[in-house]
C-alpha cells in the first residue's frame, strides 16, 4: 500500500470514533497546555520585568535594610532582617560624606509603607496606590528617569525641606488632564506639594505603572511622614566599569563604619544590583519552569498510557478487518505504519490544540500585566516532537500487536 492510502485510511479510521479520538487527545492537549501556557506567559514577562527590575542606572549598586525578595516570607529568616537597624539619613548622609570622590552619583531614597497613598487636586484624584518617595537630585540618574517639563531638586530643595514635588505622566494626566502642571499644587495623605516637575513618560513593568509616582525631598518626606519605621536607601554609581567592583568594596567599608560594625561582624545591610536583581528573577522562573514541566509530564505520561489503552481497544475491535487486509496482500509493515499514524494523529492533534489554548491563555495573563504579546518558537517545537514522541512510543505495541496477528485467527474473531 501506498503511504497516502495508509494516510488516508488512518484518519478515517479516527473519524469513525470522533468522541473517543477527542477524548483521548484531550489528555495530550492539558499536557501541552500548562507547559506551553507557562512558558509564554515567562517569556512574555521576562522583557517586561527585565527592564522593570533593570530601574538602577549603569554602573549603580544599591544598599538596604531588606533583599530583594523582601525577607523571604515569614519566619526565623525574615525574622532576622525585621531586627536590623533601619539606614537612618545621618547615616546616609554620613556615607555620603565618606564616598565623595569615589562615587559619581549617590542617590538617598525611601518610600511610603504606611497606607495607601493617593494624590488628590481639586475634585480630581490619582488611582490609589501611587508610588510616593522621598529622595535627593540624583533620582534621575540612579533610576533612569528623565525631566519632561520643569525642572530637578536642587540641593537647597533637600537641605531646605521644601514642599516642592516630581511628579509622573500618569498622575499629571489625572490630575491636570488640560492645563500645564507646573506651579499648582496638590495633596497627598494630607500634605501640600508645589509641582516643579514632570517624569518624562517610562512606560509599565510587571503589571505595574512606573509613571504613577510622586517624589518630594527626602527631607521633606521625613518631616511629613516621620522617620519611624523608614529606613534609607542608598544607590552608588561608580565611576566607570572598570572600577565598579572596587567601588563597591569602598562603599561597603563605608557604610560599615557608618553603621559601627566592628569587624568580625557581618553586614547588617544588604547589597544589590541590576544584575543580583535580574537573577533573582530568573530563580523564581527557573521555580515556575520546573513546576510546570512536573506537571505537564504527569499529564502527558498519563495522555499516553490512554493513547496506548484506546489503540489496543482499537485493534481488538479491528481484528477481523486485519485479518482481511492481509488475507488479501496487506503487509504487516502496512498495517503497523497504519496503527502508528493514528496513535501520532491523536498525538499531535492534542498537542497542537494544547499549543494554541496555551499560547493564548499565556498571553492573556502577560497582557493583564501589561506586557506585549509573544509566540514562543522554541517551545512549540519541542512540544510537538515531545508529542510525536509520545504518539510513536505508545501506539507501538498496539501497532505492533495488530501488524503481528495471524490473517486466520484474525478472520476467525467475532
Amino acid at each position: 500500500m501506498r503511504l497516502p492510502e495508509i494516510l488516508r485510511m488512518a484518519v478515517g479510521s479516527l473519524g469513525v470514533n470522533k468522541l473517543r479520538s477527542f477524548l483521548t487527545m484531550s489528555g495530550i492537549t492539558i499536557g501541552v497546555f500548562s507547559v506551553i501556557g507557562v512558558m509564554t506567559a515567562v517569556s512574555a514577562l521576562r522583557s517586561s520585568i527585565e527592564s522593570g527590575l533593570s530601574f538602577l542606572g549603569s554602573n549603580m549598586f544599591q544598599f538596604a535594610k531588606w533583599p530583594v525578595n523582601g525577607g523571604g516570607g515569614e519566619g526565623p529568616q525574615r525574622r532576622r532582617f525585621e531586627l536590623r537597624r533601619d539606614i537612618s539619613l545621618e547615616e546616609a548622609l554620613r556615607y555620603q560624606r565618606l564616598m565623595e570622590g569615589v562615587a559619581d552619583v549617590i542617590c538617598l531614597k525611601v518610600f511610603n509603607r504606611d497606607g495607601i497613598a493617593q494624590a488628590v487636586h481639586g475634585g480630581r484624584k490619582s488611582v490609589p496606590g501611587i508610588t510616593l518617595g522621598g529622595t535627593n537630585e540624583h533620582f534621575l540618574a540612579a533610576n533612569q528617569y528623565d525631566i519632561a517639563l520643569g525642572r530637578n531638586f536642587t540641593p537647597a530643595d533637600i537641605e531646605l525641606g521644601r514642599p516642592v514635588a516630581l511628579i509622573g505622566q500618569d498622575i499629571a494626566n489625572r490630575l491636570f488632564p488640560a492645563e500645564n502642571p507646573l506651579g499648582k499644587v496638590f495633596k497627598v495623605k494630607e500634605r501640600t506639594y508645589q509641582v516643579i516637575g514632570v517624569f518624562a513618560a517610562k512606560g509599565n513593568s510587571f503589571g505595574g505603572s512606573s509613571d504613577n509616582i510622586v517624589m518630594v525631598p527626602i527631607t521633606r518626606f521625613l518631616n511629613d511622614y516621620g522617620r519611624e519605621r523608614v529606613t534609607v536607601n542608598i544607590a552608588t554609581q561608580a565611576p566607570s566599569q572598570a572600577v565598579y567592583n572596587e567601588t563597591i568594596e569602598q562603599g561597603i567599608t563605608a557604610l560599615r563604619i557608618v553603621r559601627g560594625l566592628p569587624p568580625e561582624d557581618e553586614n547588617d545591610f544588604e547589597l544589590y544590583s541590576n544584575d543580583s536583581l535580574l537573577g533573582a528573577f530568573a530563580k523564581i522562573a527557573d521555580v515556575v519552569a520546573s513546576g510546570s514541566f512536573v506537571i505537564s509530564g504527569i499529564a502527558l505520561l498519563a495522555a499516553g498510557v490512554g493513547i496506548m489503552n484506546i489503540m489496543l481497544v482499537s485493534v481488538t475491535e479491528r481484528t477481523k478487518e486485519i485479518g482481511i487486509r492481509k488475507s488479501i496482500g496487506a503487509r504487516k509493515r502496512s498495517i503497523l505504519l497504519q496503527f502508528l499514524i493514528e496513535a501520532v494523529a491523536i498525538s499531535l492533534a492534542g498537542g497542537v490544540l494544547g499549543i494554541a489554548l496555551g499560547v493564548a491563555g499565556g498571553n492573556g495573563l502577560a497582557m493583564m500585566l501589561n506586557a506585549s504579546a509573544v509566540f514562543p518558537w522554541d517551545w512549540a517545537f519541542i512540544g510537538l516532537l515531545v508529542c510525536s514522541g509520545i504518539g510513536v512510543g505508545f501506539g507501538f505495541y498496539p501497532a505492533w500487536k495488530a501488524a503481528a496477528l495471524d490473517p486466520i485467527e484474525a478472520l476467525r474473531f467475532e
